[in-house]
């Protein structure tokens, strides 16, 4: 058997990478490992019908059981999902969530040690032990430890934790929506749901950092049929494009693009309700109108290659950024609840975990906002 590669991914100690996709999580020295270890086997029972359990499922990586080394079979791995495998620049973040890292159990000295540790948990409710995050313009990667996670204060922590957004050109607000969306029904689990209270465990974030796929789509005349709305080259070899609700201008004078918001849709429509209004108003002459009007329509959508070669492609990702998150495609971000090692029986609702999961809606809400 081929054994595991160095370290994958994620910004999570002991973790390697096993050649079939998956990852392995070295397991812990008791109590910890063994915790982890059962809750892992009680979610993913096969005869599980505890319909808490079974929702939990979807926002934990997939459980794949145990695996030991064939060179070292006292060794013990969780066998899980490698969340970050479908990404092609992956940009990862590793959020600590709850009032306390430390659990109900945990000694005066551990208690001590944890609060001196991370002083913001107990009033803001998470905290950032990691991030790597991809840029475009350099092609690599800037990383983030725990010590710049505890270096955030209050007062810093929006913009802190918007670095993990900014891909070098631009705030990647698609993303920062997408994230809240599933912080959103992680909330919703746990404000239903009584019987499991969760201690130093943390949210991973993954989302896709290159703009590949903008640039990509960009570039085929089929998307640019579908979803730009264009009056082909202007006055002085402008290119005029109308981009859902980005109006952009390209001057092939100095190579600038130029983007104002929220004023072509309705120019758009102005336009076209104008034109219609002059119609014949029979059925078959409106018939034939529109059909005409649906070829002049596609063949004014089309881009030559020539406006998407030299620098207007890396200008283009960053308008892309700039769209409005209600007009963009849902962005690739996944959130995952990971680390449970201090997962505890319980009668009440988790309100450490509740709270920090909302404060931290807010700061990504803040961020999105302004």
């Amino acid at each position: 058997m081929e054994e595991p590669s160095g370290p994958a991914l994620y910004p999570c100690p002991g973790i390697l990478q096993h050649p079939d996709g998956t990852v392995l999580k070295q397991l812990q020295p008791p109590p910890r490992g063994p915790r982890e270890q059962e809750f892992y086997n009680k979610v993913y029972a096969a005869d599980c019908c505890d319909s808490v359990l079974l929702e939990l499922r979807k926002y934990l990586p997939k459980y794949f059981g145990n695996w030991s080394p064939p060179t070292a079979p006292n060794d013990l791995y969780l066998k899980l999902e490698d969340v970050t495998r479908k990404f092609n620049k992956p940009c990862i973040m590793d959020v600590k969530i709850g009032q306390k890292s430390y659990d109900p159990y945990a000694s005066a000295e551990k208690i001590q040690q944890q609060i001196s540790k991370y002083p913001l948990m107990e009033d803001i409710g998470f905290l950032v032990l990691g991030m790597r995050v991809y840029h475009i313009h350099s092609d690599s990667y800037e990383t983030q430890n725990q010590h710049y996670g505890r270096s955030l204060t209050k007062e810093t922590i929006k913009d802190g934790m918007s670095r993990f957004f900014h891909n070098g050109y631009c705030l990647r607000k698609d993303a920062v929506a997408a994230s809240i969306q599933k912080i959103e029904k992680i909330l919703q689990w746990f404000e239903s749901q009584e019987q499991l209270n969760f201690y130093a465990s943390s949210l991973l974030f993954v989302y896709e950092g290159s703009c590949h796929l903008a640039a990509t789509r960009l570039s085929d005349s089929t998307l640019a049929e579908k979803r730009v709305v264009s009056k082909g080259l202007l006055q002085d070899g402008d290119l005029l494009e109308y981009n859902n609700n980005i109006h952009v201008i390209n001057s092939t004078e100095n190579g600038k693009i130029e983007a104002s918001v929220g004023k072509s849709l309705p120019k758009i429509y102005a336009f076209h309700k104008k034109v219609y209004s002059k119609r014949h108003h029979s059925q078959i002459s409106l018939k034939a109108e529109n059909l005409k009007q649906e070829n002049e329509w596609k063949n004014s959508t089309r881009i030559s290659q020539e406006h998407l070669n030299g620098n207007v492609i890396p200008q283009l990702e960053k308008v892309f950024c700039h769209m409005p998150t209600e007009t963009k495609e849902n962005a690739d971000v996944e959130v995952r609840m990971i680390d449970f090692a201090h997962v505890f029986p319980s009668n009440t609702k988790d309100k450490g975990y509740i709270y920090g999961l909302k404060n931290l809606i807010t700061v990504l809400q803040n961020i999105l906002d302004n």
